[in-house]
């Protein structure tokens, strides 16, 4: 068996792969950019295979497209939203704008599976066309960034919120726990008045639940599709009513309440839906790395640094130090939020690219919101299973640091005034003794009121959690 076959399009007759479901024009594409061997992830290629599987049924139901055809169509459709045909969809992200050579790859890949499964030649276009068939009613300007919006709606409502979800509740649980625990607050990196360690945990779930709400207000822009804009937004060569159909089974089909753009030229020429999405990534993204942050920090040492936390050990930290431990899932995130930020930045300039009727940098901001969504739902969930949940609190330490703390000078300024604190924390700083000890030898105040006032609990009870924050 010869391992090529001649395909024609438009411009001709090209060799493809003799095993390869798809055809002319993406080996064409294929042979014009080899740019990064970055291709299009799995849930795009289910989006995309779910917009043709639906649009058969409807073209069916409008006498389009013959049932027999329309049914193999779907049952090509069906084998591509299960992954089993991801290896036909080889071509680069860095393509045309409109995304034309991905739209029309999978047109080929289900037109000559659906040959396949009629029985036929694959390559020949008969009984099933990849243009007059598979892509009936559609333009690759309406299909593609339908495509995006299904397929970054469905990840952040099936993968990211989840994930978002499971975090809050471990810091919520870690709040809850760590209440007890009063220790040194820092601002500016220097020492500051007394928080417990729950308060802390409190605001760090505070930030994923506000995530999360970002996450949910900008859904409804991706929920709206382009689909029935054809070329330019006039729906010319869309039959009436086609696309209405075509969303309504798809939002039955994912469970997601997808529903027709508002107006299909802002769908096709601008996405700023996503730029919008992005951006709430982003934010989610700034907010676990502050979290990371903070963890690494809080749990430094074992012995040499703040360890007012203890993070879970996971890996040997080095190849050279015996017995180090690094926190690596912290670490993790933090170079997650960074690539989700670089991803933002290249979302924005896609979005910029809105030339009249159509954007044209469609595959790239694809991929990388795509990649946004993934790579934050995966360290979201990995800093819950692998670092909060094991999280211990060294309440000893965290009593040390604060008795130790010049910053416990500021309860004593009512009483005694603020200049007198002052002195009591300078003599402290320069004789290596406690706020205690320099107050209790000047006789600022009666020992017994000394002590209630430098009760560190005393001073976290200025503030009061979120209602419903922990536990709730």
């Amino acid at each position: 068996m010869s391992e090529t076959r001649i395909e024609k399009d438009s411009l001709g007759p090209i060799e493809v792969p003799s095993k390869a479901y798809y055809g002319a024009q993406t080996e064409r594409a294929r042979r014009n950019f080899p740019v990064s061997g970055l291709t299009f992830p799995p849930r795009f290629l289910n989006a995309l295979a779910r917009i043709k599987r639906e649009a058969a049924t409807v073209n069916e139901e409008m006498g389009i497209v013959p049932a027999e055809l329309a049914a193999a169509i779907r049952g090509a459709a069906d084998e591509v939203i299960a992954g089993q045909r991801n290896g036909d969809f080889p071509l680069d992200i860095f393509q045309t704008g409109s995304g034309t050579s991905t739209n029309m790859n999978a047109n080929e890949v289900l037109a000559n599976r659906a040959i396949e499964i009629l029985g036929g030649v694959m390559g020949s276009k008969s009984p099933v066309h990849p243009n007059d068939h598979v892509n009936a009613g559609q333009s690759s300007n309406d299909t593609i960034p339908t495509a995006i919006h299904v397929s970054a709606y469905s990840a952040i409502a099936e993968d990211l919120e989840p994930a978002l979800v499971r975090l809050a509740e471990a810091l919520e649980k870690k709040a809850a726990e760590f209440d007890d625990a009063v220790k040194i607050g820092r601002t500016h990196l220097q020492d500051a008045v007394p928080v417990r360690l729950g308060q802390e945990f409190s605001g760090y779930a505070q930030q994923v639940r506000n995530g999360i709400a970002r996450l949910e207000a900008a859904q409804p822009r991706l929920a709206e599709l382009a689909l029935g804009g054809t070329a330019v937004g006039t729906g010319l060569n869309a039959p009436p009513g086609f696309a209405d159909k075509v969303i309504e089974r798809l939002a039955q089909a994912t469970g997601h309440p997808f529903v027709p753009a508002p107006n299909r030229f802002e769908a096709l020429a601008a996405k700023d839906a996503c730029v919008e999405a992005s951006g709430a990534l982003k934010t989610v993204a700034t907010s676990l790395a502050k979290i990371a942050n903070d963890l690494r920090w809080l749990g430094s040492g074992p012995r040499c640094g703040l360890g007012e936390i203890l993070l879970p050990s996971l890996q040997p930290g080095s190849s050279i130090m015996p017995g180090k431990v690094n926190p690596v899932i912290p670490e993790m995130v933090l170079m997650v939020a960074a690539q989700v930020a670089g991803n933002d930045t290249t979302i924005t300039l896609a979005g910029m690219a809105g030339n009249f009727e159509l954007n044209v940098m469609m595959p790239v901001l694809a991929y990388n919101l795509l990649q946004s969504i993934e790579i934050l739902a995966n360290a979201a969930k990995l800093l819950d299973e692998r670092c909060v949940r094991g999280l211990e609190a060294d309440r000893d330490r965290a009593r040390e640091m604060v008795e130790k703390s010049l910053a416990m000078c500021t309860a004593l300024a009512p009483k005694i005034g603020y200049d007198e604190a002052a002195a009591i924390a300078k003599e402290a700083y320069a004789t290596g003794r406690t706020v205690r000890e320099v107050a209790r030898e000047r006789k600022v105040l009666p020992d017994a009121e000394l002590d209630e006032v430098l009760d560190p609990w005393s001073m976290t009870e200025g503030g009061v959690l979120g209602e419903g924050l922990l536990g709730g």
